[in-house]
C-alpha cells in the first residue's frame, strides 16, 4: 500500500512539471515518514554513499568528457568527409553517409544527443543543399543518432551496468551487433526512400572528398573506438582506464585538428561537471526510492503478481518493453533506467533471463524513447538546431521509430543476436 502511495506521489509530482530528482526524493521521504519507517532514515546516508561508491561509475564522467571534447575538436567533420568519400556517389548517398557517420561517431561519443547535435549542424544543411527535404534530412539524422547509445563506448550501458551490477565489458560486447544491425535496417529504409522519392545522388564528383586524404584525416578518430573496445573486451583495460585513454586521445586529436583550444577544454569540463551534478542528484533520489521500495517489498509484490498472471520470461520481457518504452517517451533516459530497472530487473533475473541480454534490451528500448514524443530528447535538439516544427518532425520520424521498435522486438525474442559476441569472448 505504501508503494502505491509512493508511486502516486511521484506521478502527481512529474505531471506538475517539477524536477524529477526533487519529486522522487521528496515523495520517498514523505513515504518514509507517513509509512512509519522514519527510524530507517538513519541508515539512508550510508546507503546513498554505498550506491554511488561503484568503480564502474568512474568511467562515465570520463567518457562524457571525452565525447564533448571530440564534438568540439572537429571529429564530426572528419568522419563526415570519410563517409562521404565512401558513399557520397550513390543514389541517396547522403542518407547513407548520415547513418555511417553515426556508426563512427557512436564509437567516439556514445551519446545520441551529441550525435544529433553534431550532424544536425553539419550534415542536414548539406542534405538540403543537395535536394533532400528538410523533413527527411532531420528524420534520418534523428533515427541514426540512436545508434550512439548502443555501440560502445556508451554512457547508458556504463550507467546500467554500474546500477544493476552487470559486467560493463559484457554489455559493451553485446551492444556491437544490435548497433550494426540498427545501422543496416536504417540503410535499407534509406535505400527504399531514395528509390521511391527519387533522392539525389552524390552530385558533383568534385565535391566528394578523396578517399585517401579523408581516410588519413579520420583515422585517429576511427582508431580510438577500436583501442577502447579491444582494450576492454580482451582485458587489457578496465572501462574506467579506457575512458581515461579516451580523454587523452580526444585532447591529442582535437589539438592536432586545430579545432580545440584551452577555452574549449574548460567549457567541456564545466559541461561535464554540470551533467554529472544533475545525474548524481537523480541517483541519490532514486537510491532513496529504492530503499523504501525494498522495505515495502515492492519487487516481491511485482514477482507475485507476475506469477499470478502466469507470465513466462518472454511475456515478462514484452511487459518490461512496454513500461520502458512509455517511460522513455516522458523521462530522461538515465532517470528512467534508475527509476524502473531496480523494480523490474530483479524479477527478470529470478525468471532466468540473461542479465546482459536484459541490459541490452532495456538500453535499446529506452534509447528509442529519445525519438518519440512528448519529451524525445533527440527530437527537441533537432527541432531547435534545424529550425523545424516539433510536430512536423515527429510525423517525419514515425516510420523510423516503428522500424526501431520492430528491431527491439526481434532483439527481445532472439537473445543470441546480443549474446553471440559476449559468448564468443567468454564474457557471458
Amino acid at each position: 500500500m505504501q508503494a502505491v502511495f509512493l508511486l502516486i506521489l511521484i506521478g502527481v509530482g512529474l505531471l506538475s512539471g517539477a524536477a524529477i530528482a526533487y519529486v522522487i526524493g521528496a515523495a520517498s521521504i514523505m513515504t518514509f515518514i507517513l509509512g512509519g519507517h522514519a527510524n530507517f532514515m538513519a541508515a539512508l546516508p550510508q546507503r546513498l554513499f554505498s550506491q554511488l561508491d561503484v568503480f564502474a561509475f568512474l568511467a562515465m564522467p570520463l567518457f562524457i568528457f571525452a565525447g564533448d571534447l571530440m564534438n568540439r575538436g572537429g571529429i564530426a567533420s572528419a568522419l563526415i568527409d570519410f563517409s562521404m568519400s565512401l558513399l557520397g556517389r550513390v543514389k541517396g548517398g547522403l542518407g547513407h553517409v548520415n547513418i555511417l557517420t553515426s556508426v563512427f561517431f557512436a564509437g567516439v561519443s556514445g551519446s545520441a544527443v551529441s550525435d544529433a547535435a553534431a550532424l544536425g549542424n553539419s550534415l542536414v544543411p548539406e542534405m538540403q543543399k543537395r535536394g533532400y527535404s528538410l523533413d527527411y534530412a532531420v528524420a534520418i539524422t534523428g533515427a541514426s543518432s540512436i545508434i550512439g547509445p548502443i555501440i560502445p563506448p556508451s554512457s547508458i550501458l556504463i550507467f546500467y551496468g554500474a546500477l544493476m551490477n552487470t559486467s560493463v565489458t559484457a554489455l559493451f560486447a553485446a551492444g556491437v551487433v544490435p548497433g550494426l544491425l540498427l545501422a543496416a535496417v536504417l540503410m535499407v529504409m534509406n535505400a527504399f526512400y531514395a528509390w521511391r522519392d527519387d533522392h539525389p545522388g552524390g552530385g558533383d564528383p568534385s565535391t566528394i572528398p578523396p578517399i585517401k586524404k579523408s581516410f588519413l584525416r579520420a583515422l585517429p578518430a576511427m582508431t580510438l573506438p577500436i583501442i577502447i573496445l579491444g582494450g576492454t573486451l580482451f582485458g587489457i583495460m578496465t572501462p574506467a582506464e579506457a575512458a581515461a585513454v579516451a580523454v587523452g586521445a580526444a585532447l591529442i586529436i582535437g589539438f592536432s585538428y586545430r579545432k580545440l583550444d584551452l577555452d574549449a577544454v574548460r567549457q567541456s569540463a564545466i559541461r561535464t561537471a554540470v551533467l554529472l551534478g544533475a545525474l548524481f542528484i537523480i541517483l541519490c533520489a532514486i537510491s532513496t526510492f529504492s530503499y523504501i521500495a525494498a522495505l515495502d517489498r515492492l519487487p516481491q509484490a511485482i514477482a507475485a503478481q507476475i506469477t499470478e498472471w502466469g507470465l513466462g520470461p518472454l511475456q515478462y520481457l514484452m511487459l518490461v518493453n512496454v513500461v520502458f518504452l512509455i517511460a522513455g517517451m516522458a523521462m530522461d533516459v538515465k532517470a528512467a533506467v534508475a527509476l524502473f530497472a531496480p523494480i523490474f530487473v530483479p524479477v527478470a533475473l529470478a525468471m532466468g533471463i540473461d542479465p546482459v541480454h536484459l541490459g541490452i534490451v532495456i538500453c535499446f528500448n529506452i534509447s528509442t524513447g529519445l525519438l518519440s514524443p512528448p519529451i524525445g530528447g533527440v527530437l527537441l535538439i533537432l527541432a531547435t538546431t534545424c529550425n523545424i516544427n516539433y510536430w512536423r518532425l515527429i510525423r517525419a520520424t514515425l516510420p523510423f521509430f516503428f522500424a526501431e521498435v520492430a528491431l527491439l522486438i526481434v532483439l527481445t525474442f532472439f537473445p543470441a543476436i546480443s549474446l553471440a559476441l559476449p559468448h564468443a569472448l567468454g564474457l557471458s
